[in-house]
């Protein structure tokens, strides 16, 4: 009986997988639901397209459910679908991967978590070069492997090989590459991929290339890691619908990896989504064929103004190259991004995130993919902030 006691006064809380009390809660959404509540906040803190779904894709939805569209489909995607992901990234990205190499996700988030709960043993280490998402290190985390952080600040948010080097250790299993980075907007040089390559070849790595805003890019000669096709194997590439055909909401993504990969990593997808709506792949299929120039060109004008804008109050910051964030320093104002942001928010009316939700405290990160009046109304804010500051 006093076992029994012993037993029931203990917390339900407290027979939990023990890798999720370390997980932490996203200070993008914390800063947004605090905005939120503040009367009159301009938000600037998500990333999310201003954007409707372009109509085309969302009408094929509609015309799905009428063909009665609404049943189990193969796992790892509609065959079509597949093969237009496969043909897009051949034609647009040089890429070589068939249908059959190919998994439809429900968002890029399920695949990174496919990729790297796939390659993760306990006590893998993953490099992660920040400031980076904070998914990655939660991810890793609830796939009991140790994040190891490649700090970029001192180098213009670019990959070095004396840095990289000094991380590698017999238990690195991955290194993860986003490009267009968020939150920096910053794209990976040549020298830096080069230094990812010869870090990793010949050895037991994989390269995790979460391309989601590849299309959002407005440099002339960029390059993914990807490209490097020797090195196929050790490649996963995480793709995304959300941003670059403004369908966030519709969490809809894929991950391409060689076959011998990716027979096995299906089987994480397999058990845990099953497989993603029928009716969105639909939509997914007409996507690929759209134009997203427009919206990439209007990102581009708002990213000029922002630049201009917050070089002209003093701030610095490296210029982003594609993806929709802007993310300048903040140090020579003496306070930590969490203070910065909280009174920014309660004095100025405008949010933007904290940099320390990407590993940089002396940074803050402002989304430029909302209105274009809510972008200068939110800069005017800012400016009046920071100049009270001195």
């Amino acid at each position: 009986m006093d076992s029994c006691g012993k037993v029931f006064e203990m917390s339900m809380r407290e027979c939990l997988n023990t890798a999720v009390y370390g997980a932490k809660r996203s200070a993008i959404r914390e800063y947004s639901r605090l905005a939120a509540e503040t009367p009159g906040c301009i938000r600037l803190t998500l990333g999310e397209p201003d954007f409707d779904t372009p109509a085309l894709a969302s009408a094929e939805v509609t015309a799905a459910r009428a063909r009665g569209e609404t049943h189990y489909i193969e796992n790892n995607g509609d065959r079509s679908l597949r093969t237009a992901i496969a043909a897009f990234e051949r034609d647009r990205n040089g890429m070589d991967y068939s249908e059959d190499e190919i998994i439809v996700t429900a968002g890029a988030t399920e695949a990174l978590f496919t990729a790297l709960f796939g390659i993760l043993n306990p006590g893998d280490e993953v490099i992660i070069p920040t400031p980076a998402f904070v998914l990655y290190e939660e991810i890793v985390k609830l796939c009991r492997g140790v994040c190891v952080k490649l700090d970029t600040t001192e180098d213009a948010f670019q990959l070095r090989p004396e840095r990289l080097s000094c991380l590698i250790t017999d238990r690195t299993k991955a290194i993860v590459l986003n490009s267009p980075n968020n939150p920096t907007g910053c794209v990976y040089d040549m020298a830096s991929l080069e230094a990812v390559r010869a870090a990793v070849a010949g050895r037991g790595i994989f390269v995790i290339c979460d391309d989601v805003y590849r299309s959002l890019c407005y440099a002339d000669d960029y390059h993914s890691f990807s490209e490097f096709r020797d090195l196929r194997e050790q490649i996963l590439l995480v793709q995304s619908f959300s941003k670059p055909y403004a369908m966030t909401g519709w969490r809809m993504g894929y991950l391409a990896a060689d076959r011998s990969v990716k027979e096995r990593l299906e089987l994480i997808h397999q058990f845990n989504v099953v497989s993603t709506p029928a009716p969105f792949q639909r939509a997914c299929l007409k996507a690929l064929s759209l134009d997203t120039g427009a919206m990439r060109e209007t990102y581009r004008q708002r990213r000029d103004y922002m630049v201009k804008r917050l070089t002209g109050m003093g701030m610095e910051l490296t210029v982003p190259e594609g993806a929709f964030y802007a993310f300048p320093s903040i140090e020579r104002y003496g306070l930590p991004s969490s203070e910065f942001c909280t009174r920014l928010i309660k004095e100025a009316g405008v949010a933007v995130t904290p940099g320390f939700a990407f590993g940089s405290d002396r940074h803050i990160r402002i989304s430029y993919c909302c209105s274009d009046a809510d972008i200068r109304e939110g800069l005017d804010r800012l400016e009046r902030f920071v100049g009270q500051l001195g």
